[in-house]
């Protein structure tokens, strides 16, 4: 029984005090040891990091807004690039319409010289022919009327001008709103 009491003055609701005093005062030379040694490194390196993450922070913040204002200029550009190319569209189109409008009046000139000429070369082609066939006609008549009459009237008709007589008569009986219908 005596082994009884023993066990029942120790227990978990009645300790021994000698271990309890002694753990009670190591745990105190550790943590002394702990607050004067290793905790103020331990402080030392978390405020370290602090301070490396709020400069991080305020660096991402300055990249942030750096790179805000870099798109902001680039948007500026880009706009401006945008600018200057509808007004490089437009001005394409403007000179060009200006070049077809220039070429269109050439080529209107040149229609114009070619119609000219055309015109010329007709009546001087008309002019050739009018007098070949006035000589032509001249000769036949005149060989006609000598055959009619049995002698030979060339003289009589170069000394008199009948034949030349006849073909103005005859151009001047010619209308001439003919002769502006041929060249139109």
């Amino acid at each position: 029984m005596a082994m009884m009491n023993l066990a029942l003055d120790i227990g978990p609701l009645k300790p021994d005090l000698a271990p309890l005093v002694l753990g009670l005062v190591l745990f105190f030379l550790v943590f002394a040891v702990m607050a004067k040694g290793i905790l103020p490194k331990i402080n030392k390196v978390l405020d370290e990091r602090e301070q490396a993450t709020e400069g991080r922070f305020e660096e991402a913040e300055e990249t942030r807004a750096e790179a805000a204002r870099v798109h902001t200029e680039y948007q500026e550009l880009l706009s401006e690039a945008r600018h200057e190319a509808a007004r490089l569209r437009q001005e394409s189109v403007e000179q060009g319409n200006a070049i077809i409008a220039e070429l269109r009046a050439e080529g209107q000139r040149q229609r114009e010289e070619i119609i000219s000429a055309g015109h010329a070369v007709i009546d001087a082609e008309r002019a050739v022919a009018e007098a070949e066939l006035r000589e032509q006609v001249g000769r036949l008549a005149t060989d006609l009327a000598g055959r009619i009459v049995g002698e030979s009237v060339e003289e009589y008709v170069q000394r008199s001008g009948i034949v030349d007589r006849f073909m103005a008569e005859l151009k001047a009986s010619e209308p001439q709103d003919t002769v502006q219908d041929k060249r139109g």
